[in-house]
């Protein structure tokens, strides 16, 4: 449905207007694709960083396992072998994000499609927020409606509140629904709804490109990063800035 793309949009957004460091982790355990959707400066994935994590003094250590868009994204890609990515669990996550929060203020991650695999229970119990991605089809819309429904009855109601929600759109004239309606469904259980246009540079599902967009896809992502910035928790310490 899109939510790999909608991890890199995101992200490169964020990374190219902020002037910290954004990372995107790659936790999907069947044959992520993030790591290739940016140009490889490393063979490095998530496993080889948690074998390294001994040695892990600086940032530069961490750089040496990541990959670098031209929007100052990096990205930890996943594993290629589903042998070795399938025991990428929730304690390995939880220990990548612990080695990662140190070093950067804004982390996302791209997950996999089982709700129920193991590295899911990290990601939700560690999230601030969820970005769920639907397509405009009656089968995508219900799917993602049972994801809301399963992580409220798992005790993740909190997350439902605070979610928005990204429909991707597909070719120009290949889905009827309307969207007006399927914004409104989504809009009664979730913080936002955003509409990201069909773009072709996306769909190459090659390296995305922030200046290869167009500039309503562009403008879409931006107005996704101001939705996602609108929840972030109050600075605190020497990040503080005053009142307003």
């Amino acid at each position: 449905v899109g939510k790999t793309t909608t991890t890199l949009g995101l992200g490169s957004t964020f990374a190219s207007l902020r002037g910290d460091c954004v990372i995107a982790v790659d936790a999907n355990p069947d044959f992520g694709t993030l790591g290739e959707r940016v140009p490889r400066q490393t063979s490095s994935t998530v496993r080889d960083l948690l074998a390294a994590a001994p040695h892990i003094r600086r940032y530069s250590d961490i750089r040496e396992h990541t990959s670098q868009a031209p929007s100052r994204l990096e990205v930890l890609a996943g594993e290629r072998d589903p042998a070795a990515s399938e025991m990428f669990g929730e304690e390995d996550y939880r220990a990548v994000i612990d080695m990662l929060q140190v070093y950067y203020n804004l982390i996302l991650t791209d997950c996999g499609t089982g709700i129920m695999h193991s590295a899911m229970n990290g990601v939700l119990q560690l999230a601030n927020a969820l970005v769920l991605v639907s397509s405009p089809a009656v089968d995508g819309a219900r799917s993602a409606a049972a994801t809301l429904d399963w992580l409220e009855l798992h005790g993740y109601g909190h997350l439902v509140e605070r979610t928005v929600v990204v429909i991707s759109s597909v070719r120009p004239g290949s889905s009827a629904v309307d969207m007006n309606l399927l914004q409104q469904h989504f809009l009664e259980r979730c913080r936002a709804v955003l509409v990201v246009p069909f773009d072709e540079h996306l769909a190459e599902g090659a390296v995305v490109d922030l200046d290869q967009l167009r500039p309503q896809t562009r403008s879409a992502f931006v107005e996704l990063a101001a939705m996602v910035a609108d929840d972030f928790p109050a600075a605190s310490g020497r990040h503080s800035g005053p009142q307003r």
